[in-house]
């Protein structure tokens, strides 16, 4: 039986996942008796499966290791926070700025700088320093977290960008990544016009 690339802090990262779920979600439910209304749409998590961290850590040209899964690459443990509107995402960066025990690593906005392809999100690398140890040998253990904000307009484009792209034998590759910009860049100003059509209701405009 191979041993797990993740050694004996396995288990640990399901500890870090809920941490910073119940952090999204206390948010959420503070913004919810404030406003009535949630500010998050959905929260999806994940642990990164043995077998793709072993295949990343190839990749990398790193060794297959728990030191090079937890102290190097930094999505062992990932987190997707959906919203409804495009100002409610930096409203939570803000949020996360100020998350006791958390340090954010890297941030790209991919929402006001989209990639050429049309894809739109923010990301994050967040060091969360937890009450047990890591891989690094601190007691006061610092787990990598990746983090991903986005719209629902965003998510469902992502989601099947991600279906197609894996695809095999497609005709007309070139009509049809033409095509899927000109939806991204269309969501883009749904998005937009939803959240002009939020800040008419609450009176912001």
């Amino acid at each position: 039986m191979t041993e797990s690339i993740y050694g004996e802090y396995g288990d640990r990262l399901f500890d870090v996942l809920n941490d910073i779920k119940t952090r999204f979600k206390e948010i959420d439910d503070r913004y919810f008796e404030d406003r009535g209304e949630h500010k998050i749409e959905h929260i999806s998590a994940r642990i990164k499966s043995e077998e793709s961290m072993r295949d990343k850590c190839i990749r990398k040209g790193l060794p297959p290791t728990t030191e090079s899964a937890l102290g190097i690459l930094s999505d062992a443990v990932g987190v997707r926070v959906v919203f409804s509107y495009v100002d409610s995402i930096y409203e939570m960066i803000e949020e996360i700025r100020k998350f006791p025990d958390c340090r954010i690593i890297r941030e790209k906005d991919y929402i006001r700088h989209a990639k050429p392809n049309g894809y739109r999100s923010y990301h994050l690398i967040l060091e969360l320093t937890e009450p047990f140890p890591d891989c690094m040998g601190n007691e006061r253990g610092k787990y990598l977290v990746e983090v991903q904000l986005r719209t629902i307009a965003m998510d469902s484009w992502a989601s099947l960008e991600h279906q197609l792209k894996y695809k095999k034998d497609i005709k007309n590759e070139e009509l049809i990544v033409s095509e899927l910009k000109r939806c991204a860049d269309e969501l883009a100003a749904c998005d937009v016009s939803m959240q002009t059509i939020k800040d008419l209701i609450d009176g912001n405009l």
